[in-house]
């Protein structure tokens, strides 16, 4: 049985990485590709995670500003009234690399979510929902006005 000052010792000791095992469950940590997050084309990146590109659809709805001013923050939010969505990424395909974010949406949640995320400059936005039936997404070009990947 741990208690909170094993917790801690862990965590300091063993550095943020171990750490954060022992913060966060097995669930979350499985579903990290690191292969996507680390690729450096959005093609490279759906490849890792999909497969295959994923087919437009009108039941995701991807919400992003037509003009960023501050690319550092860029408000995103993606929901989709598909059934059985099991995760939501986001891809921007002119950041060195262009996954910005993916969520593992559990059975029976609500396939809605929302972040801020950073863009180094103008680029598409792409939302991807992945359900037990296919790939789908939505993407939306936003501009940026003062680049917050690097610029």
């Amino acid at each position: 049985m741990m208690n909170r000052r094993s917790v801690l010792k862990a965590v300091f000791t063993g550095g943020l990485v171990a750490g954060m095992g022992v913060l966060m469950p097995r669930v979350a940590m499985a579903a990290w590709s690191k292969i996507a997050f680390e690729a450096k084309s959005q093609d490279a990146a759906m490849g890792a995670l999909y497969g295959a590109d994923p087919s437009a659809s009108a039941e995701v709805t991807l919400k992003a500003p037509d003009i960023a001013e501050n690319g550092a923050v860029v408000p995103v939010s993606v929901k989709s009234s598909l059934a059985g969505v099991t995760s939501i990424a986001l891809f921007v395909a002119n950041n060195p690399q262009p996954l910005a974010a993916q969520f593992t949406i559990p059975e029976g949640t609500l396939a809605n979510v929302s972040c801020r995320i950073r863009m180094g400059k103008t680029s598409d936005v792409t939302a991807v929902v992945t359900t037990a039936s296919g790939v789908f997404s939505a993407s939306k070009e936003v501009k940026v006005t003062i680049g917050g990947c690097g610029g």
